[in-house]
């Protein structure tokens, strides 16, 4: 069984999962997203009374901090015990796009050249990471929601808004792809 749980998936497993989540959410009335957790945890934390914004009952979101923990919880066992040795298979278009793009491919699911302790500390590890992170925690709230609650959620939900907003995450990726990327690395 574990090395069943070891091996990549086909698409389609992931995507009847989600469904079958995004039925039962839509039977009780719950909207997914994950950014919403962020909120929840400062009103844990008392920002309600500093803020208006995050002064609501909490405990209706419990469900929600259930699964962010779960995702957590779930993301370490597989990183710790379900880790495949096997090196990850990418299309030579791939390699050669990520090479133009000035990142070498070194079989391992990060780019290594990136996702290391010593680009994170670098000056332009900073920049990159906390500028990304905040321009990401930005446009969330600006956008009212992260790219799983208005992808997921809101275009099961046929909310127009989310088919504007997940627009707007792609018109992004790509731009930054295209763009930026090359301009930053």
């Amino acid at each position: 069984m574990i090395e069943l749980l070891k091996q990549p998936w086909p698409w389609y497993a992931s995507g009847t999962a989600i469904t079958f989540i995004m039925v039962l959410l839509l039977y009780f009335g719950k909207s997914f997203g994950f950014s919403s957790n962020l909120r929840t945890l400062c009103t844990l934390a008392g920002a309600g009374k500093t803020h208006h914004f995050f002064d609501f009952n909490w405990r209706t979101q419990r469900w929600n901090l259930l699964f962010m923990a779960g995702a957590v919880f779930g993301g370490y066992l597989s990183a710790a015990w379900l880790k495949s040795d096997q090196l990850l298979q990418l299309a030579p278009s791939t390699i050669a796009d990520l090479q133009t793009l000035g990142v070498p491919f070194d079989g391992g699911l990060n780019p290594s050249s990136i996702f290391n302790w010593h680009f994170a500390f670098s000056p332009k590890g900073l920049v990159t990471l906390l500028g990304g992170g905040l321009m990401i925690g930005f446009g969330s709230r600006y956008a009212g929601g992260c790219t799983s609650g208005h992808a997921i959620s809101g275009l099961s939900n046929l909310q127009l808004p989310s088919l504007w907003a997940v627009i707007g995450f792609f018109a992004g990726g790509l731009m930054m792809t295209h763009v930026f990327f090359p301009l930053i690395f």
